[in-house]
């Protein structure tokens, strides 16, 4: 075979090698990271599968639904229309931002917060997290742009109540890692207390945590970066971009870390590594038996002490 022949044919090898590449690499991508917002099912069913905790979300759904609103819209950082629902209780009541988790969706991650929020008199934003329910978008970064359109909606928070109206931010699973993230950055200075229930260290943690489950049988290490490839070229982020720990170690925002002891999905140990790391006035609250996401329903008792005090010491500088 001459040798233009032979030049040829390794050059149409490398094409169908690249482009087999892109193409695996858009495949996980869409299997992990796209999520066209849809609008939110509040299914019956689907909350009687939480059982033994299904009855009390579903009361606390309903209680959800049938509570008036104001719906909200903020641009991001990168001009994705961005929404949010708000529910006053109280003039110059402190507000509590409360962020859904991956693939969910604000009135039902937020129950517990909402829940406990209302009983004691705050008002209430619940965003849609990009590419979720009525926000834009399509790519869910797991908390490396979330963080900044956290950032949005506090500073939107802060001119529509005043800086004399304290702000809290609040995140069960992915909506926890991004109040995490975004602890760091220029908050307004009415952000009085973080609380993440459930949250994870990172983006590239939780991705190679999970991928297993997606890809039985395929080596972690390969199909991250192959994952990794895809949320760079189709995704137009990289998960290595932000991290809980790095966040956390330069704020000075008070942290309360909740997370079930029992979670086979986001494990307790996550948030020990990021209550570690944190440098600002901290505390921690793990709850036996609980799995993922249901610490508020397994021991709400504990759960609304702890949250309670908190939010009290945050109020009267005592944390």
């Amino acid at each position: 075979m001459k040798r233009s022949h032979l030049l040829a044919a390794g050059a149409a090898g490398t094409a169908a090698a690249g482009a087999a590449l892109l193409g695996a690499a858009y495949g996980v991508y869409r299997l992990g990271f796209y999520h066209a917002a849809e609008p939110e099912v509040l299914a019956t069913e689907e909350l009687i599968r939480t059982l033994p905790y299904g009855a009390q979300m579903e009361r606390d759904a309903a209680a959800l639904a049938a509570a008036p609103c104001e719906a909200v819209h903020i641009t991001a950082d990168d001009g994705v229309r961005l929404a949010g629902r708000y529910y006053h209780h109280a003039d110059g009541a402190p507000l509590a931002i409360i962020f859904h988790g991956y693939k969910g969706f604000a009135r039902r991650d937020g129950l517990g917060g909402y829940t406990l929020c209302k009983r004691l008199g705050f008002n209430v934003l619940l965003p849609d997290q990009r590419s979720h329910g009525a926000s834009g978008g399509h790519t869910i970064t797991m908390g490396v742009k979330e963080r900044y359109d956290c950032r949005a909606w506090a500073w939107w928070a802060a001119r529509r109540f005043g800086p004399e109206t304290p702000l809290f931010l609040m995140g069960v699973s992915m909506g926890a890692s991004t109040v995490l993230m975004a602890s760091s950055l220029n908050l307004p200075g009415s952000v009085r207390g973080i609380i993440a229930d459930c949250g994870y260290t990172s983006p590239r943690e939780i991705a190679r945590r999970c991928l297993p489950q997606y890809l039985p049988r395929l080596p972690v290490g390969p199909m991250y970066a192959i994952g990794r490839l895809g949320t760079l070229v189709f995704g137009r982020f990289d998960p290595e971009d932000a991290d809980c720990r790095r966040a956390v170690a330069h704020t000075d925002i008070p942290i309360l870390f909740i997370h079930g002891e029992a979670d086979d999905f986001v494990p307790c140990a996550m948030s020990r590594e990021n209550y570690a790391a944190c440098a600002s006035p901290k505390r921690l609250l793990t709850i036996p038996g609980a799995g993922h996401a249901v610490s508020c329903y397994v021991d709400p008792a504990a759960y609304a002490e702890a949250v309670e005090r908190f939010l009290h010491d945050c109020l009267t500088g005592t944390v």
